[in-house]
């Protein structure tokens, strides 16, 4: 995955305050967001996805790994949108994204992508990627976030440092 510039970094000693993290983030969220999670196997990517779409949908709502299917899809009636949560863990090359009509994605929806460095080329240039760092030395919830991105998300993303004192 190309680099992006760090644009905040936050520890987080608590799945409560993940919860919260992800709650405030998903405000942000619009039609045509890619937002890559990264992170070793565990590492609470899925969990923040899950906490992002149960703030825009409903609290209650079930969100399973996208391990197996690779793509999971929830509309998002209050924006007229659709969430495209995949996961690429199990993808050999990068031509097989091209399968799950990633482009069209991109364009109609809000793609929230984990293992996207198995993407290759076909990762758009404008992304957030969310490195979710766990550091069981401090304790088991602890994780270290740090979100990266080009200067339009940098923009975007002042709320959710105001709301979390970074």
């Amino acid at each position: 995955m190309p680099e992006q510039p760090v644009i905040l970094e936050k520890h987080l000693q608590s799945q409560s305050e993940t919860i919260a993290f992800a709650h405030h983030f998903s405000s942000i969220l619009k039609t045509g967001d890619v937002v890559t999670l990264s992170g070793t196997l565990g590492a609470g990517k899925t969990a923040f996805i899950r906490a992002v779409l149960q703030s825009l949908i409903d609290p209650a709502l079930e969100v399973p790994s996208p391990t197996f299917n690779l793509l999971l899809t929830y509309d998002i009636p209050a924006q007229n949108t659709t969430v495209y949560h995949y996961d690429f863990y199990r993808v050999e090359t990068p031509d097989e994204v091209l399968e799950l009509d990633v482009d069209e994605a991109f364009d109609n929806g809000i793609c929230l992508i984990e293992w996207a460095d198995r993407m290759g080329p076909y990762l758009p240039d404008d992304f957030l990627d969310i490195a979710i760092n766990p550091d069981t030395a401090r304790g088991a919830e602890y994780r270290t976030l740090v979100l990266s991105g080009n200067m339009s998300w940098q923009t975007r993303l002042s709320s959710v440092k105001a709301a979390f004192g970074a």
